[in-house]
């Protein structure tokens, strides 16, 4: 528990409307989106601009207090999860977009603006934000940018990191920087805004952030292909950037991600045979209709060489947005069913058939079912692990052996543990599985020097608990 004295300090901050010690808020900012688990900090703060956060920062660190950044919750891997409680540093008060430059294509905003709302309000404009998470209606910049979070459209278009230019960041000892500059090219020093990028809030509170823009594409083609064998499915992939196609968007769903999903949203109104047992969803994107014809045509001639059924292409927004529909709920439909744990594998996309194979093997060897889907057309494959009627001791005790083994597996592929949604809190105990001990020294050697007193979102990343 926190002294009334250093409560009482904290309050002067952030004004006594913004500090919360009641059971209820604590509970409710003690957990994200990651399985069951809740972790309730010793106060919760919102405070509302870099300045109030340098001051609590430099409280935090004179009584080595752990202090967790709180973004919108919608992490699967435990990112903003206060497991040695502390002060819960709630961001939901930044959540203005303070510039569009339209002149320079460029966005600049605080964490807590919501994914879905940029993107709308610089499409008014004509421009184009191209990262869209699933969560992308209710996540947040800023965990987006603490993630390196991706997307549908990361096939084409990249991941967060792509679209960083520069960040306003509070440091652990209450300084506040500017990690770079608001230009496309910089060759200045240490890359200190793409180290910010996926280090999980375990090295500074982004506070503000510059994003690069693109012009938005007039049209698209969507098209849902079904397989008879969800191993053709994944080779198909690797088959259509053969052939000179780089889609806008390339997703894989298996049967059961299809059959929970329709079964859990309604309106949405597919015909799934009992025979098929995958599906791609595939987006084309450009100015010109003609030429996205003809990349369709591409794609429908070398998806006919897997044994498919009649393909479904979207005539209409409301078809478009119905099959968007079903692709971004799956995980939701997951979790309507059973508890689970999602994990975020990666590979060389040539090797997703192999890993899908492997993946299923190793369910049935550890007695666990999972179902699959993911951003097939950048080798992000995430696996579902659901308890159904398992038993809690074969759960805590066996699932994690067999996570092991698909981390080892996804390794060996030449791949990595997390594509998207970090590592976090759940997956920190398989980080040997993907670096060496050196790697480890060498990145928690990174983490002393922004943060000597391991204030910082602690317990996070590092097998050791740094």
């Amino acid at each position: 528990m926190l002294s009334p004295e250093i409560l009482q300090k904290l309050a002067d901050v952030v004004g006594q409307p913004f500090i919360f010690t009641d059971q209820e808020t604590r509970n409710h900012y003690g957990h994200d989106e990651t399985e069951d688990y809740v972790f309730p900090p010793n106060v919760v703060l919102k405070p509302a601009n870099a300045q109030e956060i340098s001051e609590i920062l430099k409280i935090a660190n004179e009584y080595k207090i752990p202090t967790t950044p709180i973004g919108a919750r919608t992490g699967l891997s435990g990112g903003a999860l206060s497991i040695y409680e502390g002060i819960g540093l709630s961001m939901e008060r930044l959540d203005k977009i303070l510039e569009i430059d339209e002149q320079n294509l460029q966005v600049t905003v605080e964490p807590a603006v919501i994914n879905q709302i940029l993107r709308e309000a610089v499409s008014e404009k004509g421009l184009f934000y191209p990262v869209d998470p699933s969560s992308m209606g209710s996540c947040w910049i800023g965990g987006n940018i603490a993630e390196n979070a991706g997307g549908a459209r990361a096939v084409k278009y990249g991941t967060t990191k792509d679209y960083v230019l520069n960040l306003e960041v509070v440091l652990p000892n209450g300084n506040v920087i500017w990690t770079g500059a608001n230009t496309l090219k910089n060759s200045t020093g240490y890359n200190l805004t793409q180290l910010m990028v996926g280090s999980e809030g375990t090295l500074g509170v982004i506070t503000k952030a510059v994003l690069k823009l693109l012009p938005k594409n007039a049209h698209n083609l969507l098209m849902l292909v079904p397989f008879y064998n969800a191993a053709h499915a994944c080779e198909a992939v690797s088959a259509i950037f053969r052939a000179g196609i780089v889609p806008s968007a390339l997703e894989f769903m298996e049967r059961d991600a299809i059959d929970w999903t329709l079964q859990y949203v309604e309106g949405i109104s597919v015909t799934i045979k009992p025979e098929h047992q995958a599906h791609l969803l595939i987006e084309v994107d450009g100015n010109y209709p003609d030429v996205l014809m003809l990349e369709a045509e591409k794609i429908l001639s070398v998806v006919e060489q897997f044994e498919i059924d009649e393909v479904l292409f979207a005539d209409t927004e409301d078809q478009k947005n119905a099959l968007w529909k079903l692709r971004r709920s799956v995980a939701e439909a997951v979790k309507s069913n059973s508890v689970y744990k999602e994990e975020d594998t990666v590979v060389p996309r040539y090797m997703l058939p192999e890993l899908l194979s492997g993946i299923k093997k190793i369910g049935a060897k550890y007695g666990f079912k999972s179902v699959c889907y993911g951003h097939a057309g950048d080798g992000n494959l995430h696996v579902n692990i659901i308890k159904g009627d398992m038993t809690d001791d074969h759960w805590q005790t066996q699932v994690p052996i067999g996570i092991r083994e698909i981390f080892e597996l996804t390794v060996s592929l030449k791949g990595t543990l997390s594509g998207e949604h970090g590592i976090g809190f759940v997956q920190k105990n398989y980080m040997d599985v993907a670096f060496s001990k050196s790697h480890l020294e060498l990145m928690e050697s990174i983490k002393r020097v922004f943060d000597h007193n391991n204030i910082l979102n602690p317990g996070k990343i590092f097998p050791d608990g740094l």
